[in-house]
């Protein structure tokens, strides 16, 4: 997709999005391919305190130059965009790993370090120490859900279509502290069409619209079919029904 419409993905998918500097044009383009993509990879960027981490994540070190993800998860569930195209997040990985993402099915062990992965994957870099002790906040968990529940949606893949690094590059860790195999459960659970859905505590029908149709505009259209006179009274319990997508 576009840069334009990866950031229409995300903020359809309901996430809080920081553009940093010339985020659509960063990239390393220059020394090698940008695709076909074929899938989603979380990381966690062995650093604390958002401002720096971003501004690592988009210029580098020395060594490895920026921007080293597409995207920032912060603990606070915000993702900051840093760079659009390649990217030097995932190194090499398993040719075997990639062909079973590319056919959705379970991942094999990751042996081989043989197949250029900056070229196959979105990387989203979460900050957090990475030493399986430093929290995951859920409003970041949440966001991790949604950025890789946004792309997958776009591309029309399954859960099985995000992977972590650790089970790309062996010898890689991250990202520590849960499981993907957990994670990639949450996203399939929202990639679920659904008919209903039960109001919970803090929603609102512009918040159940991005969540559950991807685009919080609609909330006009879950407003209509359930006969809402005002949007605003809806309360925890209560059942609405979900227009088609």
């Amino acid at each position: 997709m576009t840069a334009a419409e990866f950031l229409a993905a995300l903020k359809a998918e309901g996430l809080t999005v920081v553009e940093v500097g010339d985020w659509r044009h960063h990239n390393r383009n220059h020394k090698g391919a940008w695709g076909p993509v074929n899938g989603v990879m979380i990381h966690h960027t062995v650093t604390s305190g958002t401002a720096a981490t971003v501004r690592i994540c988009r210029d580098g070190h020395a060594d490895l130059p920026g921007p080293l993800c597409h995207g920032v998860i912060a603990k606070n569930g915000t993702v900051h965009l840093v760079g659009y195209g390649r990217a030097n997040h995932a190194g090499l990985g398993d040719d075997d790993v990639l062909q079973a993402v590319i056919d959705e099915r379970a991942l094999p062990a990751d042996n081989e370090a043989n197949t250029d992965g900056n070229a196959r994957f979105y990387g989203f870099e979460c900050e957090n120490l990475g030493d399986g002790r430093d929290p995951w906040p859920a409003a970041q968990i949440e966001a991790i859900e949604r950025v890789a529940a946004a792309i997958c949606r776009h591309h029309g893949w399954s859960e099985r279509s995000v992977i972590g690094h650790l089970e790309w590059q062996p010898g890689k860790v991250d990202p520590r502290g849960f499981g993907m195999a957990w994670l990639r459960g949450l996203v399939r659970d929202r990639l679920k069409p659904s008919t209903t859905y039960t109001v919970r505590a803090g929603d609102t029908l512009s918040s159940i619209a991005a969540a559950k149709l991807g685009s919080a505009a609609r909330w006009r259209d879950i407003a209509t079919l359930n006969s809402l006179k005002n949007a605003d009274e809806i309360s925890v319990g209560q059942t609405l029904k979900l227009p088609k997508k």
